[in-house]
């Protein structure tokens, strides 16, 4: 089973854990992706995420496909945000459960490390003095 969500409010880890759990799975691995307070030494004051809506979801759902198609994933949740993000934040959570938990952790790797290579969503860090765009996928 699979959850691909994106949000402009605030991401829940404890409905993502729960979500994925299940009797089957002695596996569950949780990557929750917070905003960092500096980048290269600098004060990062806030992330502004944007995305392709209707593609960064099916490039997700992809992801959890090709996941799925890999490893023995009984549940995998990828949830993101968009909007405005401060220090503290989280952006990104992706659980995946699994039958043991090696399958787990390297499933969860996985989605997102081929998130962040493909699927259209930008962000923009806001410095105390300037701002730059990070990341554009594709």
């Amino acid at each position: 089973m699979i959850d691909i969500q994106l949000f402009d409010t605030d991401l829940d880890t404890q409905y993502c854990t729960e979500w994925v759990s299940t009797p089957e799975a002695g596996g569950v691995v949780v990557f929750v992706g917070t905003v960092r307070n500096s980048t290269s030494e600098k004060k990062v004051v806030r992330l502004e995420f944007e995305a392709y809506e209707k593609m960064a979801v099916s490039e997700m759902r992809k992801i959890a496909e090709q996941a799925a198609e890999r490893w023995p994933i009984r549940k995998i949740a990828i949830h993101h945000r968009t909007g405005v993000l401060y220090p503290g934040d989280i952006a990104v959570i992706i659980a995946v459960s699994t039958p043991h938990r090696k399958a787990a952790f390297e499933a969860c790797a996985y989605a997102i490390d081929t998130l962040k290579e493909t699927v259209p969503i930008w962000k923009k860090e806001i410095f105390e003095d300037g701002e730059v765009w990070v990341a554009a996928h594709p």
